[in-house]
């Protein structure tokens, strides 16, 4: 018996060590509890909102795939009218169709290089509403002067002008020039001595084959190009066909300041035939556009009008009796009428009123027209009695008169007092 107490009471005592062992390891293993309840609130933050997002990525993946609502269209809105008017860029009016050319049409024949087809185009445009004048384009673009193997115009020239029959030559050309010239069997460098001796000899066989057959030509010179070794020739050339115009009688056209600015300089852009800003050469610098075709066509258009007259017979801007108001108008009475036409004279002409003294020289006045002559004859003869200029007879009068009879002679005034 007394062996089963002693049992039991080691038996409480192992409990009580067991319980003792247990109660350390519990209080090593815990935390202490104000750094707990501070860590259990900051993983309870986190975990809440991590648990926040799972949800609701599982409900999404939950839940069908739903389409996205249609898009509504709202009708536009009407504009408002513009208040301002749009800027429009007038209308250029359409040129007018070319008239029918008379059978007896006159005919201005155009000759020389690429050039000279430049001004036949403007030549047409400007005559296309004149009936009475034809122009005839026989420009060939490659020829010139220096290749008479190429074409030879002093040669071709003749049966040129028995098939036109034209009342009028206009010669351009030059362009294709700059390069040797074969003279006999020699060959001459470009503006040597000797190959512009050649070259003027050749365009004045030219402009004499023209002109000896009565038939006026009009020389046009060549506008500057681009390349200034280009411009240059062209300069001496222009200096040749003066001087072969003036030879042959010919008239010559200077165009070269209608195509440079007012330092000489070569202009791609410039005043046209109306004074608008236009461009007049092509991109090359050489070739000319429609609106220098026309300015050089202007340029010669003066001359031209000189040579033609009015080709149409149109009765505005003649002068003549056929044309005058109440002439005779039957065949052959304009050969009875003398018609004296007034040579054109020039402004800076000294004598443009048949004078040789300019104002302020010493004149001997001439007697004057007839009634200065009869006025002064009179004076020197005397005044006549009776006249009404005959003041002493009627001084006389007055004196003789009766008394009581009224005296139309005024009285004398006394002198003023000093």
């Amino acid at each position: 018996m007394r062996l089963n107490v002693q049992a039991a009471g080691s038996i409480k005592q192992c409990l009580r060590c067991l319980f003792g062992v247990l109660a350390a390891g519990v209080m090593l293993v815990m935390p202490p509890l104000e750094p707990q309840r501070a860590s259990a609130q900051a993983f309870d933050g986190a975990a809440v909102r991590e648990l926040y997002r799972r949800n609701q990525r599982e409900r999404m993946q939950q839940q069908p795939m739903q389409q996205a609502p249609a898009q509504i269209v709202r009708p536009a809105a009407p504009q408002k009218p513009r208040t301002t008017p749009r800027r429009t860029q007038p209308a250029t009016p359409p040129a007018p169709a070319a008239v029918e050319k008379l059978a007896a049409a006159k005919v201005v024949l155009v000759i020389g290089d690429f050039m000279a087809s430049g001004v036949a185009e403007g030549l047409s445009e400007m005559f296309a509403q004149d009936a009475g004048i034809r122009v005839v384009d026989r420009a060939n673009g490659s020829s010139g002067i220096v290749r008479e193997d190429h074409y030879n115009w002093p040669g071709e020239i003749g049966g040129i002008l028995d098939q036109d029959k034209p009342a009028a030559v206009v010669v351009m050309l030059g362009s294709n020039d700059r390069q040797q010239m074969k003279a006999g069997d020699e060959r001459l460098e470009p503006r040597s001595d000797g190959w512009m001796k050649e070259y003027t000899r050749r365009a004045t066989a030219l402009a004499t084959a023209v002109e000896s057959r009565g038939i006026p030509v009009i020389w046009v010179g060549m506008p500057p190009f681009r390349q200034a070794s280009l411009t240059s020739d062209m300069l001496a050339y222009n200096d040749v066909f003066k001087a072969v115009s003036a030879t042959a009688e010919a008239d010559y056209v200077d165009i070269w300041d209608g195509f440079v600015d007012e330092n000489g300089a070569f202009v791609t852009t410039g005043p046209d035939m109306n004074g608008q800003q236009a461009r007049l050469r092509g991109s090359d610098g050489i070739n000319l556009t429609a609106a220098g075709k026309r300015k050089i066509a202007f340029y010669a258009e003066k001359p031209l009008r000189r040579v033609l007259g009015s080709g149409s017979g149109d009765a505005i801007g003649l002068i003549g009796p056929a044309y005058t108001p109440g002439a005779d108008l039957r065949p052959g009475a304009e050969d009875k009428i003398r018609i004296v036409r007034t040579v054109p004279i020039s402004l800076t002409d000294p004598e443009l009123d048949g004078g040789t003294t300019l104002l302020g020289g010493d004149t001997t006045p001439s007697a004057g027209t007839a009634a200065d002559i009869q006025m002064r004859e009179q004076r020197e003869a005397g005044t006549q009695t009776g006249r009404a200029d005959d003041f002493a007879g009627k001084a006389d009068a007055a004196k003789s008169a009766p008394e009581g009879t009224a005296s139309i002679t005024p009285p004398a005034t006394a002198p003023a007092a000093q």
